[in-house]
């Protein structure tokens, strides 16, 4: 990881841009937000939704910015989250924070904000105390639907395409997992499937095939993968070498990239296909979508201003998708926003029409409703790609 304190300008800007105005990180010209990311190491591919948001933001300031203001936009390492907010609060004066990645980090991050009353505005996580815990927490906002919501909408899904079906859960032993699987038992309530095991795993250990054993023996014809990126890669292999072909898999949507699905395919051809997860941000690689005039929107801006990242990443998208929401955000904050306008306008905010969201999805808070995407698309893996199907989920419950 890189030093903490490294601060990387994802605009070019010169740190310091927004000292000497009234409200800290405005200037008659700027307004400046901060960001914490995983910028080296293994989880340094998480950053792309900053070089998302960064480009948007490129696009915004080309096109006459918020209000006559240019976005500042720095993003620095997040080897320490924590401290790195402080440093960007304190030293850089940023506005406020903007699409910290990562749950832990940005826990971390609203732990060292919270007696600053900093805005930290539409987190890259779905972990569901960001909603949860509006009112212990007010100034820190997530953006993609809650983790709990996630694993209802799978349990829903299955209640209604798979009656009788029996399920096991490998799931990651944290509160994200966690969150996951209680979603899923709230969505299968009152149905005929069932949960027939549920087996934690530790990241960092690296092999999940005891626990892939453990669930086999279970006899489901079910498998449901709340797992990161690469302990889905293996939990892949593990089926395999296990001889172990469920009915149905289900990833959650922290793994459905398609270089995850790539690789899970590579490994395992015949196991791949007719994956299930969610969807809220449109999929550059979805054959649906190949006229979409969000996702050429969003190729011309990848191409103009940051050109030499993968435009099918669709966590570019995800980073783009927040950045209009922000935008939209500060724009309804007056000519002149501060901390105070921004949280109070979060306090009844409702935007549609995102160009890089889900059609019909729309980003909605009200009061202590800290959750603003609560609708979801079922996807299924087929011929390469993720195709989306169906109407939208909407999460019923807080």
């Amino acid at each position: 990881m890189l030093a903490c304190g490294l601060i990387v300008g994802l605009t070019g800007a010169v740190a310091g841009t927004a000292r000497g105005g009234a409200e800290p990180g405005i200037t008659a010209d700027t307004i400046l937000l901060g960001g914490t990311a995983p910028l080296a190491g293994p989880a340094s591919d998480l950053a792309a939704s900053t070089r998302g948001a960064d480009a948007f933001f490129k696009y915004v300031n080309a096109n006459g910015g918020v209000n006559g203001r240019k976005i500042v936009y720095k993003v620095v390492d997040d080897a320490n989250p924590g401290l790195a907010a402080r440093d960007l609060v304190e030293q850089d004066r940023v506005f406020a924070l903007f699409n910290t990645v990562g749950s832990a980090a940005s826990i971390a991050v609203r732990s060292a904000l919270g007696p600053l009353k900093v805005p930290q505005l539409f987190a890259a996580t779905g972990a569901t105390t960001f909603g949860r815990d509006a009112t212990a927490y007010p100034a820190a906002i997530g953006f993609q639907p809650s983790y709990q919501a996630e694993g209802w909408v799978y349990g829903k899904y299955l209640a209604r395409t798979a009656a009788g079906a029996t399920v096991a859960v490998l799931f990651q032993n944290d509160d994200d997992g966690k969150d996951l699987l209680s979603g899923l038992r709230r969505g299968l309530e009152r149905s005929r499937v069932r949960i027939v095991g549920a087996q934690p795993y530790d990241a960092a250990l690296g092999d999940v095939s005891a626990q892939v054993a453990r669930l086999k023996a279970t006899g489901a014809d079910s498998v449901v993968l709340f797992t990161t990126p690469l302990s889905t890669v293996q939990a892949y292999q593990a089926m395999g070498k296990a001889s172990w072909r469920p009915k149905r898999i289900v990833v959650s949507s922290a793994s459905a990239t398609s270089v995850t699905m790539e690789a899970a395919a590579f490994s395992q051809p015949r196991l791949a296909p007719g994956t299930l997860s969610i969807a809220t941000v449109k999929d550059p690689a979805d054959p649906a979508r190949r006229r979409d005039q969000g996702l050429k929107l969003y190729r011309k801006i990848m191409g103009q201003y940051a050109p030499l990242d993968d435009a099918s990443d669709p966590r570019n998208v995800s980073g783009m998708a927040s950045a209009w929401t922000v935008v939209e955000l500060l724009k309804r904050a007056g000519k002149d926003p501060t901390r105070a306008s921004v949280l109070k306008v979060l306090g009844g905010f409702s935007a549609a029409g995102n160009p890089f969201l889900v059609p019909g999805i729309v980003v909605r808070t009200a009061g202590k409703d800290h959750f603003p995407i609560e609708q979801m698309l079922m996807q299924r893996w087929q011929k390469g790609a993720w195709s989306s199907f169906g109407g939208l989920w909407t999460y019923r419950g807080a």
